[in-house]
Formats: structure tokens, C-alpha cells, sequence
């Protein structure tokens, strides 16, 4: 059971080919330079990579504007060296997940040129239409300030079609069953090709049934339990991570009553408030949204991360949280997207190392799977100069020589960043390396560390009371082991007292160094923690060390 549940206990890390690392010198990045880094990935500790879409794509959209689902963009490789990388992965053990972007396509894709071209064609049904301008043509946009319209004209076809996204991104009609086999057939090819899975992009948005003028859409969960049977007849232990900012009550429905829905989902609705709780240190919201996430059927599992490959998300907060949020960490206008988020890295918008590596300590022992972004492991900067979500979308930054290490070419799909304190000549993959105490080498502890607790990502957890509204404290068990893990989101130090009911006679063995913490005869432990502190701790029981001679 626990081998074929190896989400609960894995390290993802999301990385885009495009901007990860180039080999044939052409400024984009390829499956052969993603070879060539593998090892990196290995010792850096991850068993999981998620992929950005890499398939044909016109690329007006980070390659989420797919015109061909059964190949790979010549930008990046061909089949062949698709299936070189996947032996090179499975070689150290890396599991390779995917993009699964299926609620669109790109106005590209021969689908929709034959759907605009002849109203008689099979694919016409295969896309969502109105003969006239619905009522509803410039409501709900996801892109709020940047996207104008979500039913656009077509003057081949003499017929508005429905686009959630840009209007280069026909929405698909999941409601015509041919199109619902077509994507059970790109499951099943990226199967073969030897994929663990797919991270679901815009969950939401496929399973709804839009019509003009329909101002709430239906959501079909059917569509979901169909694609999960399929993708379980084919491969048992594969995988599907979906991406929905959904509310915790909704958020039952896509893992399914039964565990029959999707496997894992992001857990947006922690991850706004652990930015509440690290802007002002207040960490009752935080405490809230983990309790109402909680409950989860035993196969299925939240995936928590601090930032992805779009703006952070505020738009779960109140009004006043989230200005709150955007005082500390976005204050000026060009730092905002979307009048909701903020398109920064980590690094500056966190501003220090120490508050770093306590939202780091924080995510990886979160309930759930941690995901991390390229270049978050050494601090990688952002450039505001670029167009909205580009700004996090920069090249790896490998050394400190020319293109960061990441091409030879003198013009890159991305500038990198080669100005200020995150310029690649001082944050960068080698020059981390070198240094002991270099955050790349602190995560690499982190993650062995995370690796070596499957409490987090199997056992239950309770909040124990800290009398510091500013520390979170977390009791995790599992089979017979217990792990505390503590964080101080106070720029003040605290000294605490918890209190662990079923432990007396017991110590806190702390796991990032080495010290202990003895309880008293009440379970009782009082812990000092310094400003953005963080400590984990496996309790041994006293009386069975004796016993065994330990003490």
C-alpha cells in the first residue's frame, strides 16, 4: 500500500524546459540540457519532477497554448530524446509528471481551424459557440485588468466561441463524449511514454458546462471520476494533481467522497494564509484553513507550495488580509497582478535569508507533499521589467559565467537576471555549491530531513497550544512515532512551554542539530525559540531508553 502511494512521502520539483537549461545553443531551453542535470536534481534530493507543457505550441502562453498534444515542440527535443530523458530520470529514480492542460486549446490546433472552417465538422462540436454575442461575453475573465472578454468573434466561422482564458485559448466542450475520449487517448500515449502522472491544469474550468448568458455553470465531477478510472486501468499508481483554488468545503467533490476524484490537489487556501501569517506574524488564519482542509480520505493528499509559475494568489483573503499581504511583501503597483496576487520570487519578496528558511521549514512540514519551483532552492531574484508573470519566468541561473551558464547563445527566450543582488553572478548554482552554509546546501538538508519523516505525509496531526499567538506548534504521529515541529513567525525570540498529553517521560530529540528537550512528569517541554525560528523534534520515550541501556 505505501509503495503505491508514493505521492505521500515524494519531493516535487516544477521546473519549465524553456528556461531550465540549454544545450544546443539555440537561447531555450531542451530536453538534452535537462539531461545534462539530472544528477543535479538527484543530489539536490527530489524524487518528482513536474513538467511544464512542452508539447507544439505556438507559445503565446508559456507553451499552455497546445496545438498538438502527441508530440514535443522542436524547440525543446523530439520524441526521442522525450523518451532519452525519461530512461536518464528513471535511471535515479525520478519520477516525471506532466502538464495536463485540457480545458483549452490553442486557436492553432487543427481542431479548431477544421471547427471555424465548416460549421458541418465534426470538431465544430468539439469547441463551445454562440451565434450571438452572449450577454455574459466580458464576465468572467481569469486574467482581470490584462484579458478583455471571455466570447470572442470569429469572422471565419460567423460565431462567438468561449474562451475562459485568452482569446487564443478556445475552451474545449467537455460535454461532447468524443472529446473526453480524445483526452483519455493523450493520457493513455504519455502513459506509455512512461509519465507517473499529470498535474491538471484549470480542474475547474474542465469540468464545467458553460452556455451563453448561463451565469453559474454546472461542474460535471463525472468527468473526473471517468478520467481517474481510465488512468487507473492503464497505470495503478499513477498519479493526478490538480490545480483548483477552490474553497475547502467545495474542495470534497474533486479528491471524491470515496478517494475517486483526483489523487492530490494545491492546497491554495493554506498557502494565501501562510503569506498572511509571514507578512504579520498572526497565524490564526493559518491555523483556521489547515483544520478545514483536514479530513481527507486516506488515499488522497494535499500538495503545498509557496510560490509556482504565476502571480501568489491572494484572492481568498479578506480585503484587509490581503492588503495586509501587499503592504509587506508587494507594495508598489508593478509588484500586483490581477488586482489579486503578487509577481515576485521568494527570495525578495521575503527579503531575508531567515525568513526564507522558516516559509521553507514551514511548506515541508505542512500536511501534504511540498513542491518546489526551479531556482527557489538558491534564492533566485525576479525582473519587474517583464510583461506580468514573466517576471518569475527568468533563466536557471547555473554559474556566474556568461547566460548564467544556461546557454551559450547571445539572445535567450528570457533575459536573465543580471542586474542587483540576485544578478546571476551572485546567486547561482556553483557559487552555492561551494559554500557549507549556501541556502541550496541548507535545502538540501531540508529535504533529506522531509524524506526522512513520513509523519508529515502519512500521520495524523494535531495544533498543540503554545501561549505565543506568533508560534505554530504541530504534534504529528504515525505507527507508533511521534514528530513536533515548531515555528516562530515573530521577528521576536520566545521561550514556550507545550505540553504533548500521551508523553511523559519522554524527550525531544531535535532533528536539524543536535539538543534535546526533556519533558517533565506532566509532558510538559519548554522550548526557546529565536526570531523566525524553527525546530523539529522526534520524541523518544525515556523509560524504554533506559531500558534498552541508551541512558
Amino acid at each position: 500500500m505505501i509503495e503505491d502511494l508514493w505521492y505521500k512521502n515524494a519531493v516535487i520539483y516544477s521546473l519549465d524546459l524553456e528556461t531550465f537549461m540549454d544545450l544546443n545553443g539555440d537561447g531555450i531551453g531542451d530536453f538534452e540540457g535537462l539531461n545534462r542535470r539530472l544528477d543535479y536534481l538527484h543530489t539536490l534530493g527530489v524524487d518528482t519532477i513536474w513538467l511544464a507543457p512542452f508539447q507544439p505550441t505556438p507559445n503565446h502562453d508559456n507553451g499552455y497554448d497546445i496545438k498538438d498534444y502527441y508530440g514535443v515542440d522542436p524547440r525543446h527535443g523530439s520524441s526521442g530524446t522525450f523518451v532519452e530523458f525519461m530512461h536518464q530520470a528513471r535511471r535515479r529514480g525520478i519520477k516525471v509528471i506532466i502538464d495536463l492542460v485540457v480545458n483549452h486549446t490553442s486557436d492553432q490546433h487543427p481542431w479548431f481551424q477544421e471547427a471555424r472552417s465548416d460549421e458541418n465538422s465534426k470538431y465544430r462540436d468539439w469547441y463551445v459557440w454562440s451565434k450571438e454575442r452572449p450577454s455574459d461575453w466580458d464576465k468572467g475573465m481569469v486574467f482581470p485588468g490584462v484579458q478583455e472578454a471571455t466570447w470572442t468573434y470569429d469572422k471565419k466561422a460567423k460565431a462567438y466561441y468561449f474562451h475562459r482564458f485568452y482569446k487564443f485559448q478556445p475552451d474545449l466542450n467537455m460535454d461532447n463524449p468524443e472529446v473526453r475520449n480524445e483526452i483519455r487517448r493523450i493520457i493513455g500515449y504519455w502513459l506509455e511514454m512512461g509519465v507517473a502522472g499529470f498535474r491538471v491544469d484549470a480542474v475547474p474550468f474542465i469540468l464545467e458546462t458553460p452556455a451563453a448568458g448561463k451565469a453559474s455553470p454546472e461542474l460535471r465531477f463525472e468527468y473526473l471520476r471517468e478520467f481517474r478510472r481510465f488512468l487507473q486501468w492503464r497505470k495503478g499508481d499513477a498519479i493526478l494533481l490538480g490545480e483548483a483554488n477552490v474553497l475547502p468545503k467545495e474542495s470534497q467533490r474533486y479528491f471524491g467522497d470515496e478517494g475517486n476524484g483526483i489523487h492530490m490537489m494545491f492546497n491554495f487556501y493554506v498557502n494565501q494564509r501562510v503569506f498572511y501569517a509571514l507578512a504579520t506574524a498572526d497565524i490564526s488564519p493559518l491555523i483556521e484553513a489547515m483544520k478545514s482542509t483536514r479530513g481527507l480520505f486516506p488515499t488522497s493528499q494535499w500538495a503545498n507550495f509557496l510560490r509556482n509559475h504565476d502571480e501568489l494568489d491572494l484572492g481568498r483573503l479578506t480585503e484587509e488580509q490581503r492588503q495586509k499581504v501587499f503592504a509587506r511583501f508587494g507594495p508598489e503597483k508593478n509588484m500586483q497582478l490581477y488586482d489579486r496576487g503578487i509577481r515576485r520570487r521568494l527570495a525578495p519578496m521575503l527579503g531575508n535569508r531567515r525568513q526564507s528558511e522558516l516559509a521553507y521549514s514551514l511548506m515541508f512540514s505542512l500536511p501534504g507533499t511540498p513542491v518546489i519551483r526551479y531556482g527557489d532552492e538558491i534564492g533566485m531574484g525576479d525582473d519587474l521589467s517583464l510583461k506580468e508573470r514573466n517576471a518569475v519566468r527568468t533563466p536557471m541561473q547555473w554559474s556566474p559565467d556568461p547566460q548564467a551558464g544556461f546557454s551559450e547563445a547571445d539572445e535567450l527566450i528570457h533575459p536573465i537576471i543580471n542586474e542587483g543582488p540576485y544578478a546571476y553572478r551572485h546567486v547561482n548554482v556553483e557559487r552555492q555549491t561551494r559554500e557549507p552554509d549556501s541556502l541550496l546546501n541548507w535545502m538540501v538538508k531540508l529535504i533529506r530531513l522531509r524524506k526522512e519523516c513520513p509523519e508529515i505525509g502519512w500521520g495524523e496531526w494535531e495544533i498543540l497550544e503554545t501561549g505565543r499567538p506568533e508560534v505554530l506548534a504541530m504534534l504529528y504521529t504515525w505507527q507508533e512515532s511521534s514528530l513536533v515541529v515548531i515555528h516562530n513567525f515573530d521577528e521576536k525570540a520566545y521561550e514556550i512551554t507545550i505540553q504533548v498529553n500521551d508523553s511523559p517521560d519522554r524527550e525531544l530529540n531535535e532533528l536539524l542539530v543536535e539538543e534535546k528537550v526533556i519533558g517533565d512528569k506532566k509532558g510538559n517541554y519548554k522550548i526557546t525559540m529565536q526570531a523566525y525560528g524553527y525546530r523539529w523534534f522526534r520524541a523518544s520515550n525515556l523509560s524504554e531508553m533506559i531500558h534498552r541501556g541508551q541512558k
